[in-house]
């Protein structure tokens, strides 16, 4: 077994750097079986925060992207009634028609509830759905069951799986679904805990060009009027693509010259331009 996976318990990965209030929450989560509900802005680690446990436990991982138009039953379960109208029509299946079950295909929750071992469930950005949805769900990780209303069955849980749900805080959400989770808001990284972060992912970078990197990221983050502000996502790949380039001249950089592949950091033309002006006044 990996020397960073635990049987029980939440540490992080080998590059997922995971605070300690953090970690306490989810795990004290999974003892109790309830859901973790993460907010945060983008890019501060909640969905990979899914992806980490899943492999710091050694359990599989089970996504739900929820989608604007979603309805909660479409994450339970769905009939499939165009394929069994064409098995009727053409009869070349093999499916027995008269069985309902067989057009039965379990949607993501539903595979958490009938998979032979426990899993990590991520319902991602439940923001995006509208309260129908949130409320539908209530009952149905309360209780860790639902019906199929076509054949007249009730699926249970066979493990309660390792619930985390995120949200983006774009729409508020029902105080019932809130009382049934547990909260842990992830502020974004100081730059003491990125420069750990960034360890984590190269821990033979220089430090020179780290704290460069480092400086530079938090700087442009203050800049007015930012649409979408670069996150950890944007600064590692930035750090990546000086790291591979060879005509990279870290003195340089240092020196204030040009700032190399903003489009990495920014992505909105409104602000890859203020960025581009603000580089142009800094020198």
């Amino acid at each position: 077994m990996p020397a960073h996976r635990t049987a029980n318990r939440f540490t992080g990965t080998s590059t997922y750097v995971v605070d300690p209030e953090l970690a306490k929450i989810v795990n004290i989560s999974i003892a109790l079986e309830m859901p973790l509900l993460l907010k945060g802005e983008p890019g501060t680690g909640k969905t990979l925060l899914a992806y980490a446990a899943a492999e710091n436990l050694g359990l599989p991982l089970i996504v739900l992207n929820v989608k604007s138009s979603m309805k909660a039953v479409e994450a339970l379960y769905q009939y499939d009634t165009l394929t069994r109208l064409n098995d009727s029509r053409f009869g070349d299946s093999g499916r027995e028609v008269s069985n309902i079950k067989n057009y039965i295909r379990m949607g993501k929750i539903g595979q958490a509830f009938t998979a032979d071992q426990r899993v990590v469930l991520l319902i991602d950005e439940i923001d995006k759905a509208d309260s129908d949805f949130q409320d539908d769900l209530l009952d149905v990780l309360d209780q860790m069951s639902f019906d199929i209303i076509e054949v007249d069955e009730t699926v249970r849980a066979v493990h309660r799986p390792v619930v985390i749900i995120t949200s983006n805080a774009k729409k508020d959400l029902s105080d019932p679904f809130l009382g049934r989770c547990n909260f842990h808001h992830i502020a974004f990284p100081s730059p003491e805990f990125m420069g750990q972060i960034v360890q984590a992912h190269w821990p033979d970078i220089e430090d020179r060009l780290a704290r460069l990197c480092l400086d530079t990221f938090y700087r442009l983050r203050t800049l007015p009027d930012v649409e979408k502000k670069p996150a950890t996502r944007e600064l590692l790949n930035w750090i990546r693509a000086l790291r591979l380039d060879p005509g990279f001249n870290a003195s340089a950089f240092r020196k204030g010259k040009e700032i190399p592949y903003l489009g990495i950091l920014f992505k909105k033309s409104a602000d890859f331009q203020q960025a581009q002006n603000w580089e142009t006044v800094a020198r």
